[in-house]
């Protein structure tokens, strides 16, 4: 009989510990995700800003070599990612097709300008900066004009800012939370062996050994939640991979490894402080409380 009861006490156990780890390991999972969502918000932003349009239309009397050189200035500007000439013939071409109209052979000749077509870098794509950067091209002499949509980059720039808050503000939020729940699985989990550690007491173990136990076996339970964690986490991008391909750039996956990093220590840690705060409640707690 005292077999079977024994069993049944073993079995529970670890069941419970069984639960733990998986109760753990989704809320790092949770935590994880947070970080992918913020690093998916920065990609996504910066992608938007870097293929905002920036034309460059040059002057009729300008000479090719001279675009090409403009051309070459350009591409060593810091804000610069890219730079791309377009003829006269070029803009006529794209009108045509974009319009279905023929308006050179209506009119006799072709107005449209010759253009570089900017790609910026996303550090540049506000108005302040690019008040500046079409101040400083407008001082070349072949430079005729400088079109970007103002009005849409100021949306855009909003916008962000407005998605950049508001996805902090829940990550933080989830962060709370996410600690919240560790906390109590890890103070269940305790919970389920306090007469356990009040036999110990009563046998004359000290604090610390009675502690040992269950620090080794909460890191031991914490490893555990974060390999199953990051699993779940890489998972994830490639999903995030498949959906949206390319989101994620090679350079960003030093960031994700970080993230991994961040994403283990803390099942180690928060396993470790909540187990060791949940210990020494029932470490000091009196006897008629323990039930």
């Amino acid at each position: 009989m005292k077999g079977k009861e024994s069993g049944n006490i073993r079995r529970r156990l670890r069941n419970s510990y069984v639960t733990s780890i998986i109760s753990i390991s989704l809320v790092l999972c949770l935590l994880g995700t947070i970080g992918i969502l913020l690093l998916t918000t920065h990609r996504i932003s910066k992608y938007v800003m870097e293929n905002v349009g920036f034309s460059v239309f040059l002057k009729d009397q300008m000479k090719e070599a001279d675009i090409y050189q403009l051309q070459k200035t350009l591409d060593a500007a810091v804000y610069v990612r890219s730079s791309k000439y377009i003829t006269k013939e070029d803009a006529a071409e794209d009108f045509s097709e974009e319009f279905g109209e023929d308006f050179i052979g209506f009119l006799g000749y072709n107005p449209l300008l010759a253009s570089i077509d900017l790609k910026l870098d996303a550090r540049y794509a506000n108005n302040d900066s690019l008040r500046k950067i079409e101040q400083q091209l407008l001082k070349y002499p072949g430079v005729k004009e400088v079109s970007y949509q103002r009005t849409m980059i100021h949306a855009i720039n909003d916008n962000m800012r407005k998605i950049s808050l508001f996805v902090f503000a829940f990550s933080v939020l989830l962060f709370i939370v996410s600690v919240a729940l560790i906390n109590n699985t890890i103070r269940l989990s305790v919970y389920a062996r306090r007469m356990s550690i009040r036999t110990m007491q009563l046998v004359g173990a000290t604090n610390r050994f009675i502690r040992r136990p269950f620090l080794w076996r909460s890191t031991f339970h914490g490893i555990c939640s974060a390999f199953i964690a990051v699993g779940m986490l890489i998972a994830t991008l490639y999903w995030i991979q498949g959906q949206m391909e390319n989101i994620i750039s090679v350079q960003d996956m030093q960031i994700v490894g970080s993230l991994f990093l961040i994403v283990f220590v803390l099942g180690i840690t928060l396993n470790w402080i909540s187990t060791c705060f949940a210990v020494n409640k029932y470490l000091k707690i009196r006897t008629d409380r323990l039930y």
